[in-house]
């Protein structure tokens, strides 16, 4: 199938680009369907956040089982070790970002140690 085929190129152009160095960093923020609701409620209510929020976005709401399960799907297929996701508790904003901000940290000093250690480079640390 199309999507088979996708995930093989995803994680083939992963590969590709940690061979290359890189550090790839994946980010998944999840919120609950009711927190959701509660946003849209806010962003509908207010005035300078209601250009945040579009008929797709309500239309999209009543698709919310089938997007968490190609996530699932999507998480299965491309979680590996050269790309892992990293799943994020997003309902309470403030936490999300902190989170994402130390794991962005831990895995940018993970990918310098890792390319330090395949190339025979101390570490930078003092």
């Amino acid at each position: 199938s199309a999507w088979k085929r996708a995930y093989r190129e995803i994680n083939s152009f992963e590969r590709q680009l940690r061979d290359f160095g890189a550090i790839i960093i994946k980010f998944w923020v999840h919120i609950s369907r009711q927190e959701q609701l509660r946003r849209f409620e806010e962003r509908k209510a207010s005035g300078y956040k209601s250009w945040k929020l579009t008929d797709e976005d309500w239309r999209n709401r009543d698709k919310w089982d089938v997007y968490a399960q190609a996530a699932e799907d999507m998480f299965d297929k491309t979680d590996h070790g050269l790309a892992p996701w990293n799943l994020i508790a997003g309902n309470q904003k403030k936490w999300a970002r902190v989170a994402v901000l130390e794991t962005l940290n831990d895995r940018i000093e993970e990918g310098i140690a890792r390319w330090n250690a395949q190339h025979g480079e101390q570490s930078t640390d003092q």
